[in-house]
This record gives structure tokens, sequence and C-alpha cells, in this order.
């Protein structure tokens, strides 16, 4: 069947349904305080997550698409997850394209400017402000509206299967066994592409080609029963803070911010370095070598931008990202507190066994403890990291061919520091497929953070470029 595709009509389909149809539903969405279960544990007695889920539902099923199939696929005690599936435009449109996103939020955080929240959306030019709009409300809207534009725009597509989970905020511990569920549904994908990753710039289609894995935990220090006068143990016990300063330096050179151990660092591949090679020079042609609200005369790590690109996506990092037993500081007496405790994420290269950096990282935590104070390591997540296999020709010609015509640039390679561990999954599962991810979290977006936002343009060109993969994929991805 000869395709009689115009792309520019595409595009501009794309763009005026997202502003008119999916904008107004990510409002509604933006209200619903959602949160992932490691931040909720009567999530599910909460309804939240139901509703936010029961949302994008009714709105994918109110939609003109021809065959498609619209699930909530509920289980008890595993969050919901939205299940479209939409038939092949005709018989020659051969191959499954899965689409991943999520819909699951971060717990609110402070800092919000003034009239924005985390639960009131709030339109200012082009960007929405809201919690989980961006990190990941509008990948399953998106996908609907590419699928929309390519068929109004007389383009073709094969089966597309559109799926969005509840729990990736967590680490995804539900989607496992919604994927063992749902197997027979999903098929066998030869292309999938995720939907829940970032871009430097805002001015090309950035193709995420590696994304690091973490490991999370509470480390927790403990030097006495109860806290005492501070004037009469001062001196004389070992502050657990202390304690808790040197085991980090067991793990991370404060001077440089290096891992010292050995177990969490991988030799990067030749593609990985020209990766970063283009995500510097994309970052020196806007002049922004920071995208970052850093205060000013801060010093940031690495040598240049090509050297923060490596070390963002392939070099080993730790975090601490919450403390218990640190009373406000307008409500702390003068005591020696108890005990410490710091919640760590560490984040490990793409390729770096989880297992075995995980045990390293407990073992140099915990073994022969500073002054014989309590030490424990409780380890909540261990989740690999996840590198491309190079595309394959007919979608590095499509995606130079999308880019180029939503962002009148060519297309860039881009190494996440974050993670996704569906893409991890999908890959040992399905070796032989395409797999990709992209996304609209870029500079001022502020994932998980205040004034966290939405660049609509940005997301209203990535949904025009997913209809010309489509149309691409449908005439030459399974041949």
């Amino acid at each position: 069947m000869p395709s009689e595709f115009r792309p520019q009509d595409a595009i501009a389909i794309a763009r005026q349904r997202w502003r008119a149809d999916v904008l107004p539903m990510l409002e509604e969405f933006a209200r619903i305080p959602n949160l992932s279960p490691a931040f909720d544990p009567g999530w599910e007695s909460a309804g939240h997550m139901d509703e936010a889920a029961e949302l994008m539902a009714q709105w994918a099923r109110s939609r003109a698409i021809p065959g498609a199939v619209v699930d909530v696929v509920r289980r008890p005690g595993l969050t919901p997850t939205v299940l479209i599936e939409v038939p092949a435009t005709d018989e020659g449109s051969t191959g499954t394209v899965l689409i991943y996103g999520h819909i699951d939020k971060q717990p609110p955080f402070d800092g919000w400017t003034e009239g924005r929240g985390p639960w009131t959306p709030v339109v200012e030019g082009d960007w929405l402000y809201a919690r989980g709009v961006a990190d990941d409300g509008y990948a399953l809207p998106s996908a609907v509206v590419a699928v929309e534009s390519v068929m109004a725009a007389g383009g073709r597509h094969g089966r597309i299967v559109i799926l969005a989970e509840g729990s990736e905020e967590s680490g995804s511990p539900h989607l496992p066994d919604v994927l063992a569920l749902l197997s027979d549904r999903i098929g066998v994908p030869d292309l999938v592409l995720a939907l829940d990753s970032g871009s430097p710039t805002y001015d090309r289609l950035w193709v995420t080609t590696s994304l690091r894995g973490a490991l999370i935990g509470t480390l927790t220090v403990r030097v006495l029963d109860h806290g005492v006068h501070s004037g009469e143990a001062g001196g004389i016990v070992p502050s657990s803070f202390r304690i808790a300063r040197l085991l980090l330096d067991r793990i991370e050179d404060a001077a440089t911010g290096d891992l010292l151990i050995p177990e969490l660092h991988v030799e990067p591949p030749e593609w990985a370095l020209e990766a970063a090679g283009e995500q510097g020079a994309a970052l020196d042609a806007v002049g922004d070598h920071h995208p970052f609200p850093v205060v000013d005369g801060l010093e940031l790590d690495g040598a240049d931008s090509v050297d923060r690109a490596m070390r963002n996506a392939w070099r080993p990092s730790v975090a601490v990202v919450g403390a218990d037993g640190m009373p406000p500081s307008a409500e702390a007496g003068s005591v020696l507190r108890p005990f410490t405790t710091l919640k760590l994420v560490v984040r490990i290269p793409p390729t770096c066994d989880a297992d075995m950096a995980a045990e390293a990282l407990a073992r140099t935590l915990i073994a022969d403890p500073p002054y014989g104070a309590e030490v424990t390591w409780m380890g909540e997540q261990s989740a690999g990291g996840w590198a491309a296999v190079p595309p394959a020709p007919w979608l590095t010609e499509a995606l130079d061919g999308a880019s180029r015509a939503c962002f009148a640039n060519p297309p860039s390679r881009l190494g996440e520091g974050g993670s996704i561990p569906f893409l991890g999954w999908l890959a040992s599962r399905f070796p032989d497929a395409q797999i990709l991810a992209a996304g609209v979290l870029g500079p001022g977006s502020n994932a998980h953070g205040p004034n966290e936002g939405l660049h609509m343009p940005t997301a209203e060109r990535i949904t025009g470029a997913l209809a010309l993969l489509f149309d691409a994929h449908a005439t030459n991805g399974a041949r």
C-alpha cells in the first residue's frame, strides 16, 4: 500500500490538537495528588492513582481512533496501568511499536514560586507548571495524538501499544508483574520508545541512548540510646553525624565527587564518548554550560561540558537526598543526638552490574564501624542501567528526518544520568527490538523539585516527531 503521507500536515495537526485537547486534560491530571507508592503507603485506599488512571483512560476512549482498545489494568497491590492497543492501519504495516510512560508522581516538595503549586496547574507563556505534567503525564496523550496525526495526514502505522504504569517514581516495583500479566497483549515489539527522558536543549530531538542505574538505601549510625546534653558528652561521645561523614568518605572523594568503590565503575564504549561530544557541542553552541539553578559563583564538577556529560552519563555519583534524627534548626536544643540516618541515592553506570555494585556498597559502609558505633545499611532498590544497541539504518534516517522537520535541526544523542528500569527489563526481554528514549525534561523543567514545568512547544514537536516515526516504522521498520 503506497503511502500518501503528508509530514507537514501531521506536524501541524499534532501541534493544534496538543494545545486544544491535551493541555486541558493535563491541567485536570495535575490536580490529582497521586503520589508514587513509595511516597504514599496508603495509595490504594486513597484512590488518587485510580482517579488519574481513569482520567487518562476516559480521555483516550474519547478519541476517534479506529479499533483502539483502552483498558485500566488493576490487580490488588499493584498500581493501575493504562493500556491502549491500536491495530495497524493496513495489512502491509507490520511490526509493533511500544510506547512507555508513567502516571505516578513525586512528592510536592517546597519552594514553589508564589502562585504556583504542585497540584495547582498554571500556564505561563510556553510553560505549564505542576507536578507530574512533564514527568510523565504528557506521554500517553502525546502518543495518542501522534497516532491521530499520522492517520489524519494520510500516513500509516503498524500495531501500536501505549502503556502508562503507576510505580515508576518508586523504581517500578510493580512493573515486572504488570508486564508478565500483559505479556500476550503487548506481544513482541520491534520498536520501543520511552517518553520519560529529557534533553539538554530545546532546539532538536534528543535521543537517549543510555541511562544510569540506581542503588537506593538508608544509612543509620547510632551512638546512644537517647540524646544527652552536648556540654556533658561533647568531646567524649563521638557524634553520629561525624561517623556518618567518615563512612561517606569511604565511598566518595569529598574534594572531587568521584566515587571510590571499583565495582561502581565501568569502561564507557566509544559511542558514549561521541555522544558526550555531541551534547557538549550543543550546550556550547547555546552558551548554556550549566542548565541548573545554581547559586552565583558555584563551581561545577567536571573540566568542561563534554567531561560533565560523561560524568552524568557513565560515571557513578552519590547524593544524600534525605535525613532523619535531626530536629529542625529552630527546635534544636544543645543535645548530642543519638543517631543520624541518611538516605542515599547512588547512580551507577549503564552497564554496571547492579547486584555486584549493591553488595560492594553495603560491604564498604558497614565493615569495621568507626568507634564501634552501631551502623546499618538498608538497601531499598538495586536497579541496573541501560545502553541502547546502535539503531538500524532506517531508524537513523527516520530520526534525522523527524528532528529536522519538527525542530529544524538534526538529532543528537544523549546519555542520561537518571534511571528508567523499564528499559533495561525490555532490553533483556526483547533483545532484537530497537529501544530508544526521548522526552521533554530539559532546562527549566525541574522534575521532582519546585516549579516542575512542561515546555509545551517541545511536547508539541515531540508529538509531531512521533507521528513521523510511526509512518517510517510502518514502511521500513519490520522489513
